[in-house]
């Protein structure tokens, strides 16, 4: 019989046997038979006696009333105040109350000019201070939800209860430290603050507070009245006049006089649920209603915002959520300008060159723009130059976002160009430059940091080899070969173009038999060209691409070097509007070819029989130990 009654998730302080008895009695007692709940009561009984027996402990005596248990929970401030203000002759009587008992030290914590307000007026003060922190019914931990509310014993104001993923109650953001001390009239927690009575939402707190007088204004502004006064609960990190007065006033004026701005700005400054100080530890992120994630922790005492004590006044209660007051501003980036984003990236290099070009207006004016910004460690060991036609290649007609680009996509400059969109499994590239980070969306442009500089084509893969001497060799040979009118047809190639020095470096004899041989010199040179573009970004550890000629190519990168069959490449993304060229220095040889079986004759089988049973006799000898 006794198996069929477990006490609840709740523990009172008071010993096990006698508590089990408590809690059914409190929760089930009209469900069973009377005569099993006297004999249930006298082996409860029976089995405390013996607990006190053996154990002196206060927590094994029998259940005491609301103010005897206010001592045995050590809260004896609060037994003093409940005596002084005659509240005691209540909770000594018959009844079920909840008094959330703030420990001595909250009441020594209090101001003095608050504390001596309730002792000198004990019997009107005191008292509805007291009543505000009773429930009149017996309520335990279970019961005390998040984002709920409790009728107090003052006039019926409410008590904001929060039970946070963590395991942490507040009671009007007090920290409950021990729950659940069964009284025979009711049941006693334990919190860490002298909780004072709330009727203002947040919203009529920023407008009562002098020190959020510029939010005040700035709400109304943006059109958040309404927000701020609703039901619900929300966390108002309230920005002081103070923080407001750190940002440049040109700044504060240009937010201020655009409400959409304006609107980003506060939405920032208000998290989704209430987050009471108790509840907020290390590491813990918070999504705004604007979006974004800020990084809320503390530093001993101090709550920190992204890492900073930036908290001058924490839990304010409202009725519809907590304030927190904050002395510095979090501006999002869809409230700032490219020039304010990049000034705060590691794209300050470049940010720079934009300005010393002339071209600051388009980083701070209303045009909707996409930024390509180098990133700072691009210009490490060469000098900066603010080549202002370059760079104006490097602004992008239209305020993007690089998730929705897609392969082939046309990017129109401000200098009237265009620009192709590479999309690769491993990146995502414009031109000859990839993106290497994530997106800086403002206010009317948005910032993409790429890894070097945009080289915007210029004309076809002919036209590029024919413009640079290096290749003058390789253009006599395409020539030759027939295949001019490919690499200028509107395609996407990769070349891989041998330099003068390549074709210098083979053997005079080699050389000349190849350039008089028109097949076999389009079949090499066809080797060299990709059906595909593919510019350095895009390189992993391998990839392989499809020659013209049939057989594919393996691509590679090392210590930031591309290499081709193994051999590395002397320079990389030249752009061309039909493809990408890459310099090397050695003619590729197709897999099989051998450079002394050039020739118009084909090859001896028996020749070919004898090397490759040569080849084998090799593998398989084994010399004698």
């Amino acid at each position: 019989m006794v198996s069929q009654f477990k006490s609840k998730s709740y523990e009172c302080d008071q010993k096990k046997y006698y508590e089990s008895y408590c809690t059914q009695q409190s929760s089930h007692q009209e469900l069973l038979p009377m005569n099993v709940v006297q004999d249930m009561k006298k082996f409860l009984e029976k089995k405390a006696a013996q607990l006190a027996l053996s154990k002196s402990s206060k927590s094994s005596l029998p259940l005491s009333n609301l103010y005897e248990t206010l001592g045995v929970v050590g809260a004896t401030t609060t037994q003093l105040y409940s005596a002084s203000s005659n509240l005691s002759a209540e909770i000594t009587g018959p009844g079920s109350y909840t008094i959330f008992a703030p420990t001595n030290e909250a009441w020594a914590s209090l101001p003095a000019e608050m504390l001596d307000s309730l002792v000198s007026n004990v019997n009107i003060e005191l008292l509805n201070a007291l009543r505000y922190h009773m429930v009149n019914k017996r309520v335990l931990t279970d019961e005390l939800k998040h984002g709920t509310s409790l009728p107090s014993m003052y006039q019926n104001i409410d008590i904001q209860i929060h039970h946070y993923p963590n395991g942490i109650v507040t009671v009007n953001c007090a920290r409950l430290l021990k729950a659940d001390h069964h009284a025979t009239n009711g049941v006693v927690h334990l919190i860490d603050k002298v909780i004072s009575t709330t009727t203002n939402s947040i919203l009529q707190i920023v407008e009562i507070e002098e020190s959020l007088e510029t939010l005040r204004a700035a709400v109304a502004a943006a059109g958040l009245n309404n927000l701020l006064e609703n039901e619900g609960q929300f966390t108002l990190l309230a920005p002081t006049n103070e923080a407001f007065e750190k940002i440049p006033q040109e700044t504060l004026n240009r937010i201020l006089g655009d409400p959409e701005a304006l609107k980003d700005l506060l939405n920032n400054h208000i998290l989704k649920s209430a987050m009471c100080a108790e509840a907020i530890i290390a590491g813990l992120s918070m999504e705004t209603l604007e979006g974004n994630m800020l990084e809320i922790g503390c530093n001993g005492d101090e709550l920190t915002l992204n890492g900073r004590p930036i908290i001058a006044n924490k839990d304010v209660i409202a009725t519809n959520g907590v304030i927190h007051f904050v002395n510095e501003l979090l501006i999002p980036d869809s409230a700032k300008t490219l020039l304010e984003l990049g000034k705060e990236s590691d794209v300050s290099t470049s940010i720079e060159l934009f300005q010393q070009a002339g071209l600051g207006s388009h980083l701070t004016g209303n045009e909707r723009l996409t930024l390509l910004v180098p990133i700072n460690s691009f210009y490490k060991g060469q000098t900066p130059s603010a080549d202002r036609n370059l760079l104006r290649d490097h602004i992008i007609k239209e305020q993007l976002s690089s998730k929705y680009l897609f392969h082939g996509q046309k990017l129109e400059t401000l200098s009237g160009k265009e620009l192709r969109v590479f999309v690769y499994r491993n990146n995502l590239c414009i031109e000859n430059a990839c993106i290497a980070a994530h997106d800086k969306r403002g206010r009317f442009g948005t910032l993409f940091a790429i890894d070097k500089m945009v080289t915007p084509p210029v004309g076809t893969v002919m036209d590029v080899l024919k413009a640079d001497d290096r290749f003058s060799t390789l253009v006599a040979a395409i020539q030759s070969a027939g295949l001019t009118e490919t690499l200028n047809r509107p395609r996407s190639f990769t070349v891989f173009a041998p330099t003068n020095e390549a074709f210098q470096a083979m053997p005079q004899g080699e050389l000349n038999k190849l350039m008089g041989n028109a097949k076999e010199l389009a079949n090499i040179l066809k080797y060299h060209i990709g059906d595909e573009i593919l510019v350095s970004g895009a390189v992993g550890a391998v990839v392989r691409i499809k020659s013209l000629q049939g057989d594919k190519l393996e691509v590679s990168s090392k210590n930031d070097i591309i290499h081709i069959n193994k051999e590395p490449v002397a320079e990389a993304d030249i752009m061309a509007t039909n493809g990408v060229i890459y310099a090397v220095n050695t003619v590729l040889q197709p897999p099989g070819s051998k450079t002394n079986e050039r020739s118009d004759e084909p090859a001896d089988p028996a020749m070919e029989i004898f090397r490759h049973a040569s080849a084998l006799s090799k593998l398989l000898y084994i010399p004698d130990c």
